[in-house]
């Protein structure tokens, strides 16, 4: 079905385009959301993301569905990048200062932590260390492909990254939940 949308979509079609954005909308808002924590923002950086497909779904080659969400979120972490440097969000890599703010939601101590409140902890994190994280454990993309996309040094990705877990674990042992590490120490 999504090939046929897709083929409908390089035909210019209105409504397909429609469909395709209701399809994606949702998981990808809150890709955006995970960059740009302003909701306004991120709906914004969603809406010239999919503007920014649509332009290019010419050269878009349909294999499968999979290929599709991850060549639309691509675009959508690619937009929420720019938008973050045309804000002057980034490079923001010295936020050392931001390390002892507390997140707004947190775990409860005896609560299984679920999807959603690591979600809402990852938005938390100061920008720099929210962009690296995102990059590099949730979309996958090296060191050195985070470097070159946000124009920093490799190492600076890795120290970005280290202090981003390190802060995370942080707030979860503050908040009662001990990794199974320490529980089996």
């Amino acid at each position: 079905m999504s090939q046929q949308l897709v083929e409908q979509c390089q035909r210019g079609n209105a409504f397909a385009q429609k469909r395709l954005f209701d399809q994606y909308a949702n998981r990808l808002f809150r890709v955006s959301l995970r960059y740009v924590r302003n909701e306004p923002e991120a709906e914004e950086v969603l809406m010239s993301a999919f503007l920014k497909a649509f332009r290019g779904i010419d050269a878009f080659m349909y294999r499968d569905d999979n290929g599709l969400e991850a060549w639309l979120r691509r675009i959508v972490v690619n937009e929420a990048l720019q938008h973050l440097r045309a804000n002057r969000h980034l490079p923001l890599f010295h936020a050392d200062d931001d390390a002892d703010v507390v997140p707004d939601v947190v775990p409860l101590p005896d609560a299984g932590l679920d999807a959603e409140r690591i979600y809402a902890l990852i938005r938390e994190l100061p920008p720099g260390y929210r962009t690296v994280f995102n990059l590099y454990a949730i979309e996958g993309y090296t060191h050195r492909e985070i470097a070159e996309q946000l124009r920093i040094s490799e190492n600076t990705s890795k120290s970005q990254l280290s202090k981003a877990r390190a802060l995370l674990q942080s707030w979860l042992l503050q908040n009662g939940y001990e990794t199974e590490n320490r529980r089996n120490a």
